[in-house]
């Protein structure tokens, strides 16, 4: 493999500037009386921050009134931060309108599904396809891009903050209006939008598309392809806020990169991120972990995803958590030692920047109890001196920016309209979880020391051996294509129940399931048979199924049984099939299965396709093993995926030590430790 670093244009530090992993938090100065702000740069400095995200929820401060201005407190913050060594990325703050223009334009309040209206007194109280909180929120884009363009300080514009975080779906007439428009455009004509949402059913045929409402409250069960195709309009919707303000700030300041923060896999699926990644200069993301029985797993599989949506070049982590937060049921402050892997985890998959949320830990208000770099215990706490220290690692690490992730050998694709139509009612089954059933694959991979990329659907895949297709529902024509000549020409696909079933309209393929999958699988299914929550069903194998069967029939002679049940009426059929195909093959399972049952199919898998663990044998269950490279040097991250210490000195590779070290004594990884091994690029294999 051949790699160089990243070209710099996406980097949000000053041109010249030697290569550094930046470092830093969410800033809100303006929470705190004048005298604070002089402490809060001499602590930024003795942490080692390098970049805050300023003025995010600062509209009503900026603008108190329609026609009053008041930047003088930013500019100060502005000239305060330059002094002290500290860039800028700077936020637009339309995230949060002020009283004044709510209360002058209540008509720019989101309405929800069933008519009610989303008052102020929290944040994001604004339509995306409102025309008036468009005018107002540009004007205030325009006023900072004139203001702030030669500043010093600045490196980055922040467009908005967390787009859709609380207002993706918007049900009110102007979101109506413009859905119309939207549905015009993809359709064309009202019968092609006829045939597409297959209104022949209950009667729902239109005349014209004025007659269209977004799905709001109805006596059951909404149109399932309405639904769908509002939820791709919505995500436009914030696409196309988030292109009316970068516009202008690329306009105004052409030599200052913009981005805006996603949510990949955090608490809405809203937003197409794959569809998102080309609209800014660097692609940057917030990641919180839920807690679950693969927390760590999904954060690993959150920064994996987010790099591949960049394309595999440096991103930027603009917020996650010190320690606890505050929205969750019960709010755990994190355990010594896991910030930084919470961090480092994100470097190794591509970030070339860690930020958190926040600075310093707010005295009121809803985040009060949000952890911070500078919690309410101040200087003197133990997570303060964790950020110290995590400032000193990533000061040692300062080799790696710019530096790109060597591919892995396997990949599981990631289909944001999967998920999206899998959500909706009316399915055999609403135990079924997309994210979790992905992550599930994800984790086995791990389990068993092999890396794999998080891909969206559209990537290429011909880098890959092995595809991994979980649920994917979501298949038209031209995709069952693209993975059958992918398989023909060599590669090894694996996909699951409910893969194939619908096209891009939710229609189902008729003739039987898995649909437009199922001439590449040589399998067909004439009903679906899910599971009660609790009910397993054994596998011949010894592996157990839960939540799905189904009564499988060969229609192939080159499909291979792999498995088969071996408990109830599907006793003795197809459970796990194979079918070669071209120079590759096809598999397919038709139950669920848990990380440790995944484990044999995937051992097999992987076998057959040549892809073997990196790791020492001892290791492979332990240890997640991710490369950076330049081409020259490689950078592999040891990440301690147990509770207990593990012996490393079969790793090839010399240490990384920052000062104070990373949590290596000797050759032994403490535990939930990361270590960072340098080794000749020229040497690896991939």
């Amino acid at each position: 493999m051949t790699a160089a670093r990243r070209p710099h244009r996406w980097l949000p530090r000053p041109a010249g500037s030697a290569a550094r992993l930046e470092f830093g938090a969410d800033y809100n100065p303006d929470q705190w009386p004048r005298e604070v702000w002089d402490e809060d740069v001499a602590l930024m400095r003795e942490a080692g921050v390098t970049i805050v995200s300023l003025a995010i929820f600062s509209w009503a401060r900026l603008q108190p009134e329609p026609d009053r201005w008041d930047f003088e407190w930013l500019d100060e913050v502005m000239d305060l931060l330059h002094a002290g060594g500290i860039t800028v990325d700077l936020a637009t703050a339309t995230a949060s309108p002020p009283p004044w223009l709510t209360t002058n334009h209540p008509e720019i309040l989101p309405v929800g599904s069933a008519g009610e209206t989303i008052w102020p007194g929290s944040r994001q109280h604004w339509r995306p396809t409102s025309p008036i909180f468009r005018d107002h929120a540009l004007r205030l884009v325009t006023a900072l891009a004139e203001r702030y363009a030669d500043h010093p300080a600045l490196v980055a514009w922040h467009v908005n903050n967390e787009l859709g975080c609380h207002n993706a779906y918007d049900y009110s007439d102007d979101a109506a209006t413009a859905f119309r428009h939207w549905l015009q455009s993809r359709y064309g004509s009202i019968d092609t939008l006829n045939h597409a949402w297959g209104t022949a059913f209950w009667s729902q045929r239109y005349g014209d598309f004025t007659e269209i409402l977004p799905p709001r409250l109805a006596a059951t069960i909404p149109n399932p392809t309405q639904v769908l195709d509002f939820k791709r309009f919505s995500s436009d919707a914030l696409k196309g806020h988030l292109r009316a303000e970068r516009d202008i700030l690329q306009r105004l300041t052409p030599g200052i990169p913009v981005t805006t923060n996603f949510m990949v896999m955090g608490t809405t699926n809203a937003l197409d991120y794959a569809d998102w990644a080309s609209e800014v200069d660097f692609v940057s993301n917030d990641h919180y972990v839920i807690p679950g029985p693969h927390d760590r797993d999904e954060l690993s599989f959150s920064a994996n995803l987010t790099g591949n949506l960049a394309g595999g070049a440096p991103w930027f982590l603009m917020e996650h958590s010190t320690s606890a937060v505050n929205w969750q049921p019960i709010n755990l402050a994190k355990k010594p030692g896991e910030l930084a892997r919470d961090s480092l985890t994100h470097v190794a998959h591509g970030a070339d920047a860690v930020c958190f949320f926040q600075w310093r830990q707010s005295s009121a208000g809803a985040e009060k109890y949000h952890s911070a770099m500078v919690p309410h215990a101040g200087r003197d706490s133990r997570v303060f001196r964790d950020v110290v220290t995590l400032g000193d690692t990533l000061r040692a690490l300062a080799p790696i920016a710019g530096t790109l992730r060597r591919p892995a050998d396997i990949a599981i694709l990631f289909d944001w309209e999967s998920w999206w139509a899998l959500d909706g009612p009316a399915h055999p089954t609403t135990e079924l979880r997309y994210r979790e059933e992905v992550l599930a694959w994800y984790t086995a991979l791990l389990d068993l020391g092999l890396r794999a990329d998080v891909l969206p659907v559209a990537s290429d895949l011909a880098p890959y051996r092995v595809v991994i297709a979980p649920l994917l529902h979501v298949v038209p024509t031209s995709l069952a294509s693209r993975l059958a000549d992918w398989v023909a020409e060599g590669g090894h696909l694996v996909t699951t129940f409910l893969s194939g079933v619908v096209d891009e309209n939710d229609h189902v393929h008729l003739g039987g399931y898995p649909g437009a999958l199922r001439d590449l699988l040589g399998i067909r299914v004439e009903e679906f048979a899910p599971r009660l929550p609790g009910e397993s069903i054994p596998l011949d194998d010894g592996t157990t199924g839960t939540l799905w069967s189904e009564p499988l029939d060969l229609t192939d002679p080159t499909t291979e049984v792999l498995v088969r049940y071996a408990g109830g009426t599907l006793t003795g059929r197809p459970a796990i099939t194979r079918r070669t195909h071209g120079l590759g093959s096809a598999t397919y399972v038709s139950t669920r299965l848990t990380p440790e049952h995944l484990q044999p199919l995937l051992r097999d898998l992987t076998a057959r396709a040549g892809v073997t663990s990196p790791l020492p044998p001892a290791l492979r269950s332990a240890i997640e093993a991710t490369v950076r490279t330049d081409g020259e040097h490689d950078w592999t991250f040891l990440i301690n995926r147990t509770a207990s210490a593990v012996d490393i000195s079969e790793m090839p590779g010399d240490p990384v030590h920052p000062r104070p070290p990373l949590p290596v004594v000797g050759r032994l990884l403490a535990p939930h430790g990361v270590a960072v091994l340098s080794t000749d690029a020229r040497r690896s294999e991939r």
